[in-house]
């Protein structure tokens, strides 16, 4: 008897959860804002910017998510290479495409490509003292020709055209090679001056009278228009809110990062670029690149 009892009771109870689950399934799929909806979306790009990926990646799987209405991209970032800051340029704007609005919001530093990829944003917002601007194209590489001779150590090179070995560390640049390369990194500038031009809805000459790679607080970028607003972060996501239609305070959601096991720590380059990053210690290129990046 006690046993059956027992049964009974057990299966009230699991009566009860499932009935209770079901309601709540039912609740979600009438009205999914109910507990989950109504949410900003924050994603956050930090440091040099050298791999979009994971960037991309996120704005793709916010503007297919129907519970968050609008999204924040905080940006503390110097910039970086040029192709990973038109991946993400290319994200921010088929989003905002997409009808999910997007805001920008400047942290300590917004320059070069880090202004790049705010441009698509419906709104910049950046804070009085924010360093952002800077923009411009810059390629660098070592020479060590000198260095090389003092110890005796020639390099011989053997190659299919002249400007195969470009930028070599061994000799000195030819005029012809400079003039290329001068002509190579206008065409880079090119690009970022007429993707400024485009979404900041400015005339190209105005942006290039003040695209000769200088530097801006948020208040000077905002009276020659390269921002919309001054505000905090706060700001940011408040007004980001206002633009999905959400009422009142908005939630925020955000991936966590994610910490490096062991394995990753003994095997894994991008984990451990990830922790000289944020130890501070400067990644050595081992081949010359083109950047939109401020300070070197």
């Amino acid at each position: 008897m006690a046993k059956n009892k027992t049964t009974i009771v057990l299966l009230i109870l699991f009566g009860f959860c499932f009935i209770s689950l079901f309601f709540v399934l039912v609740a979600l799929l009438v009205k999914p804002d109910v507990s989950f909806g109504n949410r900003v979306a924050v994603i956050e790009l930090e440091g040099v910017i050298e791999d979009s990926r994971d960037i991309v990646r996120q704005f793709k799987k916010y503007r297919d998510d129907t519970s968050v209405r609008a999204i924040v991209l905080r940006i503390d970032s110097p910039g970086g290479g040029v192709a990973p800051s038109q991946e993400i340029y290319e994200a921010v704007r088929k989003t905002r495409a997409a009808g999910k609005p997007v805001v920008a919001s400047m942290g300590s530093v917004a320059a070069s490509g880090g202004y790049y990829v705010a441009c698509p944003a419906d709104t910049i917002v950046a804070n009085p003292g924010t360093i952002t601007g800077s923009i411009g194209v810059i390629i660098q590489y070592p020479k060590i020709d000198k260095m090389l001779d003092k110890i005796g150590i020639e390099f011989i090179t053997i190659k299919s055209g002249n400007f195969k070995d470009i930028l070599s560390p061994f000799r000195d640049t030819t005029k012809s090679e400079s003039r290329y390369l001068h002509d190579f990194i206008m065409n880079a500038y090119d690009q970022f001056v007429g993707a400024v031009s485009s979404e900041r809805n400015m005339d190209i000459e105005k942006v290039k009278s003040c695209a000769d790679g200088r530097v801006y607080t948020g208040v000077q970028a905002k009276e020659i228009g390269l921002i919309d607003l001054l505000g905090t972060y706060e700001d940011a996501i408040e007004l980001a809110g206002k633009l999905g239609g959400i009422e009142g305070q908005p939630k925020t959601i955000r991936e966590k990062k994610k910490q490096p096991g062991l394995f990753e720590l003994m095997f894994e380059e991008d984990a451990l670029s990830g922790l000289r990053k944020q130890a501070g210690i400067p990644i050595i290129k081992t081949y010359p690149a083109v950047y939109y990046q401020y300070g070197f």
